[in-house]
This record gives C-alpha cells, structure tokens and sequence, in this order.
C-alpha cells in the first residue's frame, strides 16, 4: 500500500506545496513545531534515508537546501533546523523547522494548524522563488 507521502505525490491527497522538481517535493507539515515547518521528501517511495541511493540522497539535501532559503526569506527566525526522524512516516522526509533555539527541535512542541493558516504560510514562502 502506498505511503501518505507517495498518495500527496500522486494528488491523491493536498498539500500546501512550497517547491517541486523531478524527484523531490516539499509541503508544510500539517502539525508544525513552527510556522514554515516543512517536509522534504524524495518522490520516489524508499522508506529509510540510508537506503537512498547516493545520487538521490546528495540531490534531497541539495534540494532541502533550496527549500530552506525560501522559508528564511520569509519566516522569521534565527536558522532553520533539519531533523530526520523517519518513524512517523514510513517513506524517506527531512523536516525543516524555523528555530531560535535547539530545544525547537522538539516535536512535542507540534500542534494542530487550520488549513487556511498553512495556505497562507505556503503563498508566502512560494512567493519566494518568483523572486
């Protein structure tokens, strides 16, 4: 059975979209340590980061890397921190969180966010690469 994340790829599911390329995409986080939280992931269905191939695995950090700037552009904060968990979803992700501190980092800081406040969060990120 297909992975949430491989059912948002194929559209089976919204999200609120921030950029997309062949093999990579990234979408706020439903339930986000803070606004800007973002999921990266490889578009491709492997469920644990050490089996990526390297290839695709250098081209996620790259493209996470991209995804990033476009969120400091637009949601305050002092850096945006990367964590890879991997268990809540079996299918490959990297969060990045805007943060101030380390203990952001913490996903029981995690809450619920309205569906028109993610929208407006992921215009105003989108916006950025227009620019």
């Amino acid at each position: 059975m297909a992975t949430l994340f491989t059912r948002i790829v194929k559209g089976e599911i919204p999200c609120h979209k921030i950029l997309e390329e062949e093999n990579y995409l990234a979408f706020l986080d439903i339930r986000p340590i803070n606004p800007g939280h973002t999921l990266v992931i490889t578009k491709k269905e492997i469920e644990y980061i050490f089996d990526v191939e390297d290839e695709l695995l250098s081209g996620l950090v790259i493209f996470a890397k991209k995804v990033a700037r476009l969120i400091e552009q637009e949601i305050p904060c002092q850096k945006i921190g990367m964590m890879v968990a991997g268990l809540e979803v079996p299918h490959v992700h990297i969060h990045l969180v805007p943060i101030f501190e380390v203990t952001d980092l913490n996903f029981a800081r995690a809450k619920p966010t309205s569906n028109e406040e993610l929208a407006k969060v992921a215009a105003r990120i989108r916006a950025k690469v227009l620019k």
